[in-house]
């Protein structure tokens, strides 16, 4: 298994870098649904709107990866009206799971590995599903994301590791 060390940041709330980042990050996650959404079943397929939390998190720490958790899914819903109101409280459950998880992954272990990212993606999903669960409880739409959207998960698994390895050098 490939892996390579890139530089990692913790960033604080008191620095406006962080704020910076945060909002280039939820701007990825906003323009990156409205592309999917184009296709038939794309948000539920490809899930894109914890691709850039993963990314954030795991480059410049959980602060940065919980604001981007948070922004995004509820700019895309008053933007957009996706998610609709009723999703938001699992997908907001997710995205702060994958932002505490990706940001925990990155300060631990400092380097980006696809099984590290694997690792992460499984974590949010997994405990995110059982959430989701006890929110809606109904186990057959908890479990949507596996039963529709793995190419989603393998997008921010690979696709993740590729844009922090190579983009994210610096």
């Amino acid at each position: 298994m490939q892996t390579s060390t890139v530089n990692f940041y913790e960033l604080s709330y008191k620095k406006a870098q962080t704020y910076a980042f945060a909002a280039l990050f939820v701007a990825g996650n906003i323009l990156l649904p409205q592309l999917c959404h184009l296709a038939p079943q794309g948000g539920l397929t490809w899930l894109p709107i914890y691709f850039f939390t993963l990314i954030g998190a795991y480059k410049y720490g959980w602060k940065v990866g919980l604001l981007v958790a948070l922004a995004s899914p509820l700019a895309n819903s008053a933007l957009f009206g996706m998610p609709a109101a009723a999703a938001l409280p699992a997908i907001v459950l997710k995205s702060v799971l994958l932002a505490v998880a990706a940001g925990y992954a990155a300060q631990k272990f400092q380097k980006v590995s696809l099984l590290l990212l694997l690792g992460v993606v499984l974590f949010y999903q997994g405990v995110g599903t059982l959430g989701e669960w006890a929110l809606k409880g109904d186990f057959y739409l908890a479990v949507q994301d596996f039963r529709i959207g793995i190419p989603g998960m393998l997008v921010q698994v690979i696709g993740g590791w590729l844009v922090i390895k190579f983009l994210m050098r610096k």
